[in-house]
């Protein structure tokens, strides 16, 4: 491996470390400063840190994988997500900025659910961190196969670590750096490390796509359409092949938007609510180039790999190989980086999450409910490093696939918790055993779904997406439990 790879990577590994060393000087002194950032985000560092925390491994590896194997149906994957982001940023983002501080200035969403609904404010924390603490051991292990796959891919052959395999070495590294500076500098290094990193994650998308379509053996785009039309003219269609159920099953991705505890914890970071709309169309553009880019890849990347008879393997690889085949070695150094850098940013900010919950939602409220702001965060620290070692232990599956685990704890929180959002903000009829049963019903009927297999084959059909089923039921519990138990003493007032 050409030294200037590692230059690269290393410069990218030290900057991301030194970040996390500036943020434990700045805002580490208590509780809200290191899960929270002390609500002093700016509307470019809470876009891009929604953004980069949000897209993950999943936009470099999963994404142009699904667009390598089925072309542009798999598209509407990333139309679902643009659409639910924007309505997350216009419905949730500044009620939830606004009525965290209202209700007991609560710095994590079981802490704001148990405000909102004081009756039942101690079932609430306990069911929703434990949802928090189950789905992100998943999700973090998604982001965690990303990096060992990285390093399976690009450095196979070069490297012998005895008895541990370059996947799990990358593993093991992934999360060993990610580590460092979220337990050093906690939110704030994690969102200053998300803004870094999208940058460098966007660039990436804008650079990939161009030099395979127009650069040396990629033809253009009239060439690479015939290519592709060649070989499958349904890789070009957004809709051959593709059934109602499967359309549906895509688009449904823009509903777990709304229920991402690591997403919506940005908008009560928010410095104020003024910023949300400058922080939506900043958060909104990034989107939108970073989709295209990742859409491109896979599906040009297809025809860039048939015109010069590449044989891929796994098709979630597309972006690593082509930056080790197509570039000098320091760029392929910043592309690699930009792949750690999606992977990363969710990482750290899942961790996070994960702590803050463990720590104020567990910690403090059964075994030390007096703890000093520096305990808490001493806690916290720990609960960081717990919940990853979980999440590498599910990590260790070589055969895992980025896509399925990140679809299955995107539907678990989305079924959980984006009913309950939405309704505990907007319905002021909703009440605490509403709550707590839309969130169990969302979070079963989600894992229920997907050991019975149905999102695979539905009723001899094709598989119905687990969102859909978990974020119906959760709704209507919540509405009917809550209207069937209606206690005028427990309604709140919304400042809307």
């Amino acid at each position: 491996m050409a030294i200037g790879v590692w230059i690269s990577l290393i410069a990218y590994f030290a900057l991301m470390v030194g970040i996390g060393i500036y943020a434990m000087r700045k805002a580490t002194s208590s509780s809200e400063d290191y899960m929270l950032g002390g609500r002093t985000l700016s509307p470019k560092v809470a876009a891009l840190s929604a953004g980069a925390s949000d897209m993950s491994g999943w936009l470099l590896l999963g994404l142009p994988g699904a667009m390598f194997v089925s072309g542009l149906g798999s598209a509407w994957i990333g139309i679902g997500l643009l659409v639910g982001a924007l309505f997350n940023w216009i419905l949730v983002a500044p009620r939830l900025r606004e009525q965290t501080v209202h209700y007991g200035n609560a710095i994590t969403i079981p802490a704001f659910l148990a405000n909102r609904f004081p009756t039942r404010a101690l079932s609430l924390r306990t069911v929703s961190a434990i949802v928090i603490v189950i789905f992100f051991a998943v999700y973090t292990a998604s982001g965690l196969v990303a990096g060992g796959k990285l390093f399976e891919s690009a450095f196979s052959g070069v490297f012998n670590f005895g008895d541990m395999s370059n996947y799990a070495m990358g593993v093991m590294i992934t999360l060993g750096v990610v580590l460092i500076y979220t337990v050093v500098g906690g939110f704030l290094a994690v969102s200053m490390t998300d803004f870094v990193q999208g940058c460098i994650m966007m660039l990436a998308l804008v650079i990939m796509p161009s030099v395979v379509l127009f650069g040396e053996g990629g033809g253009g785009f009239d060439q690479a359409t015939q290519t592709l039309n060649e070989v499958d003219p349904t890789l070009l269609s957004w809709t051959s092949g593709l059934t109602f159920i499967g359309w549906l099953s895509a688009v449904t991705w823009g509903l777990g938007y709304f229920g991402q505890p690591h997403i919506i914890v940005r908008f009560m970071a928010i410095r104020t609510l003024k910023d949300v709309p400058i922080a939506r169309n900043i958060g909104m553009g990034w989107m939108l180039i970073s989709l295209i880019g990742a859409v491109s890849l896979g599906i040009f990347g297809r025809a860039y790999a048939i015109r010069n008879g590449m044989d891929i393997e796994d098709p979630e690889t597309i972006f690593i190989v082509l930056a080790d085949l197509l570039f000098h070695p320091l760029i392929t150094g910043f592309l690699y980086a930009a792949l750690l850098a999606a992977i990363m940013s969710t990482v750290s900010s899942q961790l996070l999450v994960a702590s803050s919950s463990l720590t104020e939602d567990f910690y403090r409220l059964f075994l030390r409910k007096n703890a000093s702001e520096k305990e808490s965060v001493a806690i916290g620290r720990v609960c960081v490093v717990l919940v990853g070692i979980v999440a590498a232990v599910i990590a260790s599956d070589e055969n895992s696939q980025v896509l399925g685990l990140v679809s299955n704890a995107w539907a678990g929180f989305g079924a959980a918790f984006g009913p309950l959002i939405i309704l505990s903000l907007m319905w002021s009829r909703t009440n605490g055993n509403g709550a707590i049963a839309g969130m169990v019903v969302g979070a079963v009927t989600v894992m229920v779904w997907i050991s019975l297999g149905w999102n695979a084959e539905f009723m001899g059909g094709p598989g119905v997406y687990e969102i859909i089923p978990g974020f119906i039921a959760s709704f209507i519990a919540i509405m009917v439990v809550s209207s069937a138990t209606a206690d005028a003493g427990e309604y709140q007032h919304i400042t809307r």
